[in-house]
């Protein structure tokens, strides 16, 4: 496979058989690449949420095939997916989902606590790193209840990066946020694909933000119409 594929999505279906049988996701297939920064746009069911929970192995119930840096994930265990996930994909999601009584540093320490492979003083040093980069270090010892909407934005990215990730995916990342914080976030995450080479994947509704993306996925009733 390409070195520079990170993700492919081969023959991608997935059924839903509870009512009733439904063929929810049909013959999905695509490859994103090194850097690239990747929208998925549909109407609401077309499918969108359900793909990005399978392309992010929390959902194991489909049938096709999925690549990660060149490596098959489709028969490996639930212990191996999870410790894959933590370490080779970070998440954003529309709500930052911090941990309000943690301090913003202790919360973008967790997944690499989680994971175990570095010492805590390592962990807290790229922490640091991770809120400088995102223009927030002055942060880092503020309960995650005490600052902005937009900064705890930025600080559940900077929790997304902290484990150096190959590919970070996003579920209507800007979907709570104001236009000049939607602008601000962006603009990161335009950032981190360009000057970090960082595959990116958001599933978004708002169409400025997917036109500003290298590629936008349509997606309409469980297959990528263009």
């Amino acid at each position: 496979m390409n070195k520079n594929i990170v993700l492919k999505a081969e023959n991608i279906n997935k059924y839903f058989r509870v009512p009733t049988l439904f063929h929810v996701l049909k013959d999905i297939s695509f490859e994103i690449e090194k850097g690239e920064f990747v929208s998925i746009m549909g109407k609401s069911g077309c499918g969108k949420s359900t793909l990005l929970y399978i392309l992010s192995t929390m959902d194991t119930d489909y049938n096709g095939a999925l690549f990660l840096d060149g490596e098959d994930l489709s028969h490996k265990s639930a212990d191996q997916l999870a410790f894959i996930r933590n370490q080779h994909i970070g998440f954003i999601f529309q709500f930052h989902y911090l941990l309000q009584e943690f301090t913003v540093l202790e919360n973008v320490m967790l997944p690499a606590k989680k994971l175990g492979i570095k010492s805590l003083e390592e962990i807290e040093h790229d922490a640091i790193e991770k809120l400088r980069l995102l223009g927030i270090a002055d942060q880092a010892k503020k309960l995650s209840m005490r600052i902005s909407g937009g900064q705890k934005q930025r600080v559940a990215i900077a929790r997304a990066l902290i484990n150096k990730p190959s590919i970070i995916m996003g579920d209507e990342p800007t979907g709570n946020l104001d236009s000049k914080n939607s602008e601000i976030v962006f603009s990161i995450l335009k950032e981190l694909s360009e000057e970090e080479k960082l595959s990116l994947l958001v599933v978004t509704h708002d169409i400025d933000f997917a036109k500003k993306t290298n590629r936008i996925i349509e997606m309409e009733d469980g297959r990528i119409i263009s």
